[in-house]
């Protein structure tokens, strides 16, 4: 029997399809709130394919430099506003697509944080709500940089 790949030796497309895959068990499980978190983790990870495609295309920085600047952005709010709307986006904040992304981002942030820092318990609808966010947010964004990605239900 083949084992499992560690998960810190996955490529961030691994790990994002890894946190989606628990969301589905954590909603069986009725933990619609470690949902909410999931789908935060999720965001994000999909922020940082993009940033990192984006480095990759668009200048010379080594992946630790880059590794560097998503610790700096802090989260999915900071990497929105700091390194995908002006890496990705060329600072243009009226961009369609950018204005659709950083709503989803915000509604996931948003939630994820009333968990993470309130202690907020969230109902199936609230995680519903969030999943199907994070969803447009990952499927919208990731596919700019990955044009083969597809987000896989389990």
């Amino acid at each position: 029997m083949m084992s499992k790949k560690a998960y810190n030796d996955r490529t961030d497309l691994e790990k994002l399809q890894s946190q989606w895959n628990k969301i589905s068990g954590l909603l069986v499980r009725e933990e619609p709130s470690a949902a909410i978190m999931r789908c935060g983790t999720a965001a994000e990870i999909a922020a940082n394919i993009a940033i990192r495609s984006a480095f990759d295309e668009e200048s010379e920085f080594n992946a630790k430099t880059v590794d560097s600047f998503l610790i700096w952005a802090n989260g999915l709010k900071g990497k929105m506003d700091h390194l995908v709307l002006p890496v990705c986006f060329n600072g243009n904040s009226k961009n369609a697509t950018y204005k659709k992304l950083s709503a989803w981002a915000r509604t996931v942030n948003d939630a994820r944080n009333d968990v993470a820092h309130r202690g907020s318990f969230a109902s199936k609808n609230k995680a519903d709500e969030i999943i199907a966010a994070a969803k447009l947010f990952i499927t919208t964004l990731v596919p700019l940089y990955e044009p083969d990605f597809e987000l896989k239900e389990k």
